[in-house]
This record gives C-alpha cells, structure tokens and sequence, in this order.
C-alpha cells in the first residue's frame, strides 16, 4: 500500500471513529424527551368534564352542579307523567341509602312543570336532591353531546367530574350493581376510563 492510501486510510478511519464516539455519547439521552409523561400528555385534553350548570331544586332554590363535585353522581332525567320514570324512584331511594357512604350521588332532574313536581313529591318522599327544568333541564343532558330523546335518562360522571356514558330507559338493580362495581373500581384505581366506558356499553 502507497503511503498515500495509507494516509487517506487512516485519516478516514479516524473520521469514522470520531463519529461514532460522538453517536455513542450524546443522542442516549433524546429518547428521553418522549417520556411517558410527555406522551401522555395530550390525553389530558380528551378528558370530558361534565359542564357547570346551575337549577332549581323542588323548593325554588338554585342548585350547581358542582355542590356534589367528589362524589360519582347519577344524573336520573325523569317526569311525572313517565310511567317508567316512577317506577325506578323507589329503586334510585334504596340506591342512595345503601350507597351515598360510599361515595354515590343520586340527582333527579325533572323535565316537568315545578307545581307537578312539587305535588308528586309529597307521596314520593326523595331522599335525594331533584331538580326542576324543562328546555333548560334538556339542556344540561344535551350538553354532555348526547341527544335528549326520551325518558328515563341517566347520566353517569365520575367522582372526578369526567362524564362517563349514559343510560336511556329504565334502570333495575342488575344494572345498578353494576355501575357500584365499574365506578368503585375506577375509584381504586384498578381500571382506567376508557374500562369504565367499555364496561358501561354492556349494561
């Protein structure tokens, strides 16, 4: 080999070893800016949180939404002219007793007239707040994204405040057994949202 050819050969063998040090030292740390919190971070801005509103409760005083913000709520849409909406009450009182120690939130929303309302209160004895609407009862359901077409309608949101899914007709005690379980678990920390939703879609 020429001197020449040796000199070249040598010069670019240096070459490929400067750059392969310089490979070898620096880029071990860019993989670091894709963290697993980095990437989880848009998810952040899927979350659904259930809108702020605002209604009257059977006594004509205003109520919010966020009074209950804590507890995972069951927002239950109903009227007194709703055959099926009457028979869950009784169901939903017995829920609420056994279940609002352990973090659970009945809330009647009434599309109705408040006198009605009002009225069938009386023999109906709630255990739990109701409040009263008509467009703008429709409106807090229609705020979720969901479109209001019939009743019963009940909404489910997490303790959190994040909506989960919803539920249109009459609810029995299989279903609600199994809105405890999905829901305490989500509080456990032993499934994710995107379980619970999931779980929701079979009840």
């Amino acid at each position: 080999m020429s001197r020449v050819m040796l000199i070249f050969a040598s010069a670019l063998l240096a070459l490929l070893a400067g750059a392969l040090f310089y490979a070898a030292r620096f880029p071990v740390n860019a993989p670091q800016a894709q963290t697993p919190a980095a990437i989880a971070a848009p998810k952040v801005l899927e979350v659904v949180t259930y809108p702020e509103f605002k209604l009257p409760d059977i006594a004509g005083t205003e109520r919010s939404f966020s009074e209950w913000h804590g507890k995972n709520r069951l927002l239950n849409f109903w009227a007194t002219w709703c055959a099926p909406c009457r028979r869950e009450i009784p169901l939903l009182k017995d829920f609420q007793d056994k279940q609002s120690r352990n973090g659970f939130q009945v809330i009647g929303i009434a599309v109705d007239y408040p006198e009605e309302v009002a009225a069938y209160s009386e023999s109906a004895q709630f255990n739990y707040p109701v409040l009263v609407g008509q467009q703008d009862a429709m409106a807090v359901a229609e705020s979720s994204g969901i479109e209001f077409i019939g009743m019963p309608f009940t909404m489910f949101v997490a303790s959190d405040g994040e909506y989960l899914s919803a539920f249109i007709g009459e609810l029995h005690q299989e279903q609600l057994d199994k809105v405890v379980d999905v829901m305490t678990r989500l509080d456990r920390g032993e499934i994710d949202k995107d379980t619970a939703r999931s779980a929701f879609d079979t009840l």
